[in-house]
Order: structure tokens, then sequence, then C-alpha cells
């Protein structure tokens, strides 16, 4: 046995035998370790290898650059896009985007319902009624004015109901 098996048999009281397997586990235990370190070594070589394939210094700085100008391009793009956005939103807010319509008979004598009121209102409830009565000598048709979900000239019952359904709509 050597000397030093004896002297850690000595100090310790663990037999040799015992002192030795436990070194051995230790030694496979980094000999596993650096298998995957190396593993994983070669994996990142070649991502490297992969990413500078045909790349120098000039020509990384060009590719760089070309991204550089891209996203300049881009971010030009994104602010004509939020001005254009910005401009429809405005123009939404006045254009007609309730309708109600009511269909009915004028006159007693007439029969399907081709008389209407329409009524067309922005968000804000501003627009315009028209009434058209169809009768057996012609067709006439009024206009008449809302603000605020209001008309200042009496609305016929058919109006009315045509100036509800509008501004039901959300």
């Amino acid at each position: 046995m050597s000397p030093i098996l004896e002297y850690v048999y000595q100090m310790t009281g663990i037999d040799a035998a015992y002192f030795l397997i436990g070194i051995m586990v230790i030694v496979l235990i980094l000999l596993i370790l650096v298998i995957v370190a190396l593993c994983k070594l070669k994996k990142l070589n070649r991502k490297i290898d992969r990413f500078m394939r045909g790349k120098d210094a000039e020509s990384m700085e060009d590719t760089i650059l070309s991204c550089i100008e891209k996203n300049q391009e881009i971010d030009k793009m994104n602010q004509m896009l939020r001005e254009d956005i910005i401009g429809l939103r405005k123009n939404q807010r006045i254009t007609y985007q309730k309708m109600g319509m009511v269909k009915y008979n004028a006159f007693r004598e007439m029969s399907g319902n081709l008389s209407y009121a329409l009524a067309l209102l922005d968000q804000k409830d501003n627009g315009f009624i028209i009434n058209s009565v169809y009768a057996k000598e012609g067709g006439y048709s009024y206009i008449k004015e809302i603000v605020s979900g209001e008309s200042s000239i009496e609305l016929s019952e058919e109006e009315k109901a045509a100036l509800d359904k509008a501004k039901s709509q959300s």
C-alpha cells in the first residue's frame, strides 16, 4: 500500500479501497462534465460559423448599416400611418354612421309601403331626415335637419321612428 493511502487510513479510518472508489467516481463525474461542455462548445462554434459564413468585418458593417437604414424607413412609414389613422378618426366623427329607416303607406288607398323616412346621423347625432312621400300624382321629398338628436321642425310619427332607430345604434 502506498504511503498516501496509509496516511489517509490513519487519519480518517476509511479503508483505502473506499477512498479510491470515491476518487474514481469524482473523476468520472468530472469527465462527463468536460464532455458535456465540449459538446456545447461545438454547437456554439457551429452557430458562429453559420452566422459568420462569407462575412468579414466590412461586410458585417454593411449588413448592420443596412439594417439601421431599413429600421429608419420603417419608423418613417410608421409615423405616416399614425398620421393617416389620426386623420381617419377625425373624418369618422363627421361621417354618417347611424341610419334608421321606416317604410310606410302615406295614404290609405296606396299599398306596398312606397313612402319612407330615412335618418342619417353622425357620432354626435347630427344629420338629417329625408321623408319621401309617394302618391298617385307623384313623389315628394322633404328634408329636416337634426342637431344633437333633435329637430327644430316638428317630426311625423314615421320620422320620429326613423330618428329613434338611428339614435339607438352605437
